[in-house]
């Protein structure tokens, strides 16, 4: 996801609902987040649907990490003599 540019990114709700078609343009032309506001706070996030399954990706793949990590720490891992031998194992059928 590219990097916002706050002049262009931030739209107040009012001004979002008359021109929500531009505003789906620009987020898919730009694959930057349009930020919607009301009454100054922010309220939602409109995201390229490309630019939110590659987020999402990211996340899962982050909490692949996360979980190999605890399994770790929790004593639960595997050698790497171990796996390769297994690994080995199931080729050869």
């Amino acid at each position: 996801m590219r990097r916002m540019v706050i002049e262009q990114d931030i739209r107040p709700m009012s001004e979002f609902r008359s021109g929500v078609a531009s505003f789906v343009k620009q987020v898919h032309d730009t694959k930057r987040p349009l930020i919607i506001t009301q009454h100054g706070k922010g309220v939602g996030v409109l995201l390229d649907v490309g630019e939110f399954e590659a987020m999402q990706e990211k996340i899962e793949l982050l909490e692949d990490i996360q979980t190999s990590i605890s399994q770790l720490e929790a004593g639960n891992g595997v050698s790497h003599s171990d796996a390769r031998q297994e690994v080995l194992q199931r080729l050869e059928r």
